[in-house]
């Protein structure tokens, strides 16, 4: 599902270079959960960042779902659409909309009517326990119930990836159990792929394999 061959990322400045990640090799099947840890600052979130097409490798080579992603922005985007989702740490939410038009943004890049986002979003808002709160805006929800509503908006459309960035860095040890169990369960039920990036040792055990960085390479 991905595949990740002897990636290197440098970060270029007129006076510096700064080396990321260096020889990154990793492969996670489909319908894995993996967890990746280290300190901070060893390349975790730029590890991410590339699976997640939101930046590309300076060497190496990187495949999603088969397909290698060297390929045009066009291209790149509408894999992210179609193929990805993206849980971060803040929750990134529209403080102006409410929560069930929240959900529906990554459609509005699909050829679908109105009404078929519609019914995504609120099966989405239901998926992680939300339906009664479709017509609230983000400032009058928890944060726990801000972090359900970027997961719902993340599997709206029903992404064979996940790509989750400290989903628990905001919350309580309860609000993040209650996230984890809902990452479980689309990793469960739904066979959704999912890379986690988290420095919490307690959730990492709880995923199938976890993934060790330490100064841009990784160690474990």
């Amino acid at each position: 599902m991905i595949k990740l061959e002897n990636i290197d990322k440098v970060y270029r400045t007129a006076r510096v270079e700064t080396l990321a990640l260096h020889n990154i090799n990793l492969d996670v099947p489909s319908g894995e959960f993996v967890s990746v840890m280290g300190p901070s600052g060893c390349g975790k979130s730029t590890l991410l960042n590339l699976i997640g097409l939101l930046d590309r490798p300076t060497a190496g080579t990187l495949a999603i779902d088969g397909q290698n992603v060297e390929t045009s922005e066009r291209k790149l985007a509408r894999v992210r659409n179609e193929k990805l989702g993206f849980v971060f740490q803040t929750f990134h939410l529209v403080p102006d909309l409410k929560v069930i038009d929240n959900v529906e943004i990554p459609l509005l890049y699909r050829k679908m009517s109105g009404a078929q986002r519609r019914k995504l979003a609120a099966a989405a808002l239901d998926r992680v326990g939300l339906s009664s709160r479709m017509q609230h805006f983000p400032t009058q929800l928890s944060g726990g119930q801000q972090q359900r509503v970027a997961i719902a908006r993340a599997i709206v459309g029903k992404p064979r990836i996940l790509l989750a960035d400290e989903p628990t860095g905001n919350l309580d040890s309860a609000m993040g159990d209650e996230i984890m169990d809902i990452l479980h369960e689309l990793n469960r039920e739904e066979k959704t792929t999912i890379v986690m990036v988290t420095h919490d040792d307690r959730f990492a055990r709880r995923t199938d394999r976890i993934v060790r960085l330490f100064d841009g390479r990784r160690v474990a």
